[in-house]
């Protein structure tokens, strides 16, 4: 069996799990065959009705089901259940254990919880279900602590100390005894690292590692966001001098190994303020009117050697962070922005990706290996886009959105031009083929020296970006290509994105009917059609960012992993990343692997590397939830210098203790609490997205347009309230 047929077979075995156990606990007195339980779970293929015979007899080994008769199977009766699973904490303080194979989270009381924190992973004891009652239990067991350090502010008494864990879900303070305090002062912002919780105590005892400064400082905001997911936010000293003493230089002998493409006209398009250019294309008409594009990436991999301090801290950070005001890069300056940055006159190491294209995009040779290179231009995406939009007959350009006009050679901008009309040949066929175009607006902050918000602008994806895009997504396919259908199979790391959960398509759908817009559930390339069509309908429309937030929740989560099921979004059957190693661990891990297998290596070890997959998967997300608290961190700081605008704004999200509004002009996200609207009571109606007033029968509903004001502003708890001024009319 294929590792992608694997894979589709391991995602369904879950969803038939959780079947059995929905068919047989809701009615633990009776008994019910293969056929039964299939009938009442939906299935009906063959492969399934095999998956769920298999699944049953696992069941009954493991003894979590038992057989009365054969074939015949019912829920173990019990009047006492014991299961692991994960810790979610409720800001009201209660919690939710998630446990696998169990549709229904597990309710846990707070003086239930035996200390757990969120995100620890426990063992539960599952009361007896009541009917019409939900699951609830008590946790009797701290298998493992997901994390040990918070952040927090000193409350500093005569001879000890507590820090108070900004976060909402840690409920409880932390006892810092004298010694343990490090400098701290009162208020000050910390890490502190819990080291024991005494079991006659009523907080845990800790240490302070790191102060951060003063609440609402602008550094002191920025890295508690990365202590709080626990990304570094500077090297460690030895990191940094292994890093330095390096050898980056150019060598002949190096050179020898490689193929050769100096003499080939390159360039790179990246954002006019990168710091990095890890990725250059290159451009060659061929005698028999086809083009050979090369596709070049720095060539990480040839500097950072397998376990050297480099690596491991490379490894540990899994990918760089984009802050609202800084990058936290994956590895440090003297490559990123140094040895493995195409810069333009300079010789560079790259790995590649050489595709012979015809006039109409098809591929007719492809070449993968290492080579050396050297820029010819660094254009900006501004730049790049001049070009294409201003071809008018004349080849040569004089581009004049930098300081000073410069005329661009007639053979880069017939070579821009090309590669932008092959582009969009590629992104054509893909759409055709069902992928899915999401181009949500991002939100970017004109910030001053002091790192002060001065404006809010829209980051837009124009063709330049999609022209880089489309050859980045060419070299990601073929590559996972090639040692994709290699016979045998060979381990390697995958980019892969699941089918999106039905029941989460159709609860976008309720929402976005609201607006007049739906989707079509006939196959899946329908579903995808009308993906890309609603994502067109409410361009420039008030519920474009709703929508296109939604529509991006209602997705599975791409992950990196050795078993491919294809990219969904995407529509592609093979899919990688090759194209980021500079701040991307994955990517490196993939250039290992390919110059591996270009070796005439074996396969490699798959449990090896999907540990390593399921850590970078992580930290991706880790480093995606902290981007996103700094975008919200700025947004604050930005509303707190417009606390007497009215703005006009649509309402978000809609829950029963208030409405989130985000403002039309700038897509800052506030809350109104329905406790602060004062001119009726109002209850959440869940079916219907939507507050209802008691008296008036006055309704706020989701996608409705609202006038707001700032109320107040919390940059050390990211909190944004406004006040409601009424509908607009």
């Amino acid at each position: 069996m294929s590792k992608s047929k694997k894979k589709i077979k391991n995602h369904r075995n879950n969803e038939i799990t959780k079947g059995i156990f929905t068919v047989l606990e809701k009615e633990p007195q009776k008994t019910f065959n293969y056929k039964q339980i299939a009938a009442k779970i939906g299935i009906t293929d063959a492969s399934d009705r095999n998956n769920l015979i298999k699944r049953l007899v696992q069941l009954k080994e493991k003894r979590r089901i038992q057989e009365e008769g054969k074939g015949n199977y019912k829920a173990i009766a019990s009047t006492k259940t014991y299961h692991n699973g994960k810790v979610d904490i409720t800001g009201r303080g209660n919690a939710y254990i998630l446990v696998e194979g169990i549709d229904d989270d597990v309710f846990v009381p707070f003086n239930k919880l035996k200390k757990a924190f969120h995100k620890d992973e426990v063992e539960v004891y599952i009361f007896p279900k009541r009917k019409g009652k939900k699951l609830e239990g008590e946790i009797t067991k701290i298998i493992s602590r997901f994390k040990t350090s918070f952040v927090g502010i000193v409350d500093m008494q005569k001879d000890f100390a507590f820090v108070r864990p900004t976060d909402y879900r840690m409920y409880t303070d932390i006892f810092i005894p004298k010694d343990k305090l490090s400098t701290a002062k009162d208020g000050d912002k910390v890490i502190v690292e819990i080291k024991e919780w005494p079991d006659n105590a009523d907080s845990p005892f800790g240490s302070i590692i790191q102060v951060l400064g003063k609440p609402g400082e602008h550094d002191t905001e920025i890295h508690s966001i990365l202590a709080e997911y626990g990304l570094p936010h500077e090297f460690p000293v030895e990191v940094e001098m292994f890093a330095n003493k390096m050898d980056t230089s150019i060598k002949e002998e190096e050179i020898a190994k490689r193929r050769d493409m100096r003499d080939s006209l390159t360039f790179t398009i990246d954002p006019k303020d990168a710091k990095d250019f890890d990725d250059a294309l290159s451009f060659t008409v061929l005698e028999n009117g086809n083009y050979e594009i090369g596709i070049h990436i720095a060539d990480v991999s040839h500097y950072l050697t397998p376990d050297t301090i480099l690596d491991d801290e490379a490894y540990n950070r899994a990918t760089s962070v984009y802050l609202v005001d800084r990058v936290v890069p994956m590895l440090p300056e003297v490559l990123s922005n140094n040895a493995c940055s195409l810069r333009p006159n300079e010789e560079k190491y790259t790995f590649s990706a050489v595709f012979e294209l015809d006039t109409n995009a098809k591929i007719k040779k492809e070449w993968f290996g290492r080579t050396v290179i050297e820029s010819n231009e660094r254009f900006s995406y501004e730049e790049a886009q001049y070009i294409i939009e201003t071809h008018d007959g004349n080849i040569s350009k004089e581009i004049s959105i930098r300081d000073e006009a410069y005329t661009v050679d007639d053979e880069v901008v017939q070579a821009t031009l090309t590669l932008d009309r092959l582009a969009k040949i590629m992104r054509s066929e893909r759409m055709k083929e069902g992928a899915i175009s999401f181009d949500k607006v991002e939100v970017r902050f004109n910030l001053n020296e002091n790192n002060e918000p001065e404006g809010v602008y829209f980051k837009e994806s124009k063709d330049a970006n999609k022209l880089i895009e489309e050859f980045m997504l060419l070299a990601n396919r073929r590559v996972a290509q090639f040692i994709g259908k290699q016979k045998p199979e060979k381990t390697f790391v995958y980019r892969v994105h699941p089918e999106p959960d039905e029941d989460k398509l159709m609860a976008l759908n309720g929402i976005i009917s609201r607006f007049g817009h739906k989707l079509n559930f006939k196959d899946k390339k329908s579903i995808s059609s009308s993906l890309n069509q609603l994502l067109e309908d409410v361009k420039g429309k008030k519920e474009q960012n709703l929508v296109d937030t939604l529509a991006i929740r209602s997705m599975n989560k791409a992950i990196y992993t050795v078993d491919n099921i294809g990219h969904y979004g995407l529509a592609f059957d093979y899919y990688t990343h090759f194209t980021s190693p500079i701040r991307r661990y994955p990517d490196i891990m993939v250039h290992r692997l390919l110059q591996h297998y270009l070796d005439g290596g074996n396969s490699a070890k798959a449990a090896t590397y999907e540990e390593k997959c399921k850590h970078s998967s992580n930290m991706e997300g880790l480093a995606a939830n902290a981007e996103r608290d700094s975008i919200k961190y700025m947004q604050i700081k930005f509303m707190e210098d417009h606390k007497d605008r009215e703005f006009v704004g649509v309402i978000s999200g809609v829950t029963e203790w208030g409405l989130y509004v985000e403002i039309i002009e700038n897509k800052c996200e506030g809350m109104i609490r329905i406790r602060d609207i004062k001119d009726d009571y109002y209850t959440f109606d869940e079916k219907e997205y939507a507050i209802v007033g008691q008296k008036t029968n006055k309704t706020y509903q989701l996608g409705d347009e609202v006038i707001v004001m700032v109320k107040s502003t919390d940059l050390v708890k990211r909190h944004l309230d406004f006040s409601l001024l009424g509908k607009k009319n």
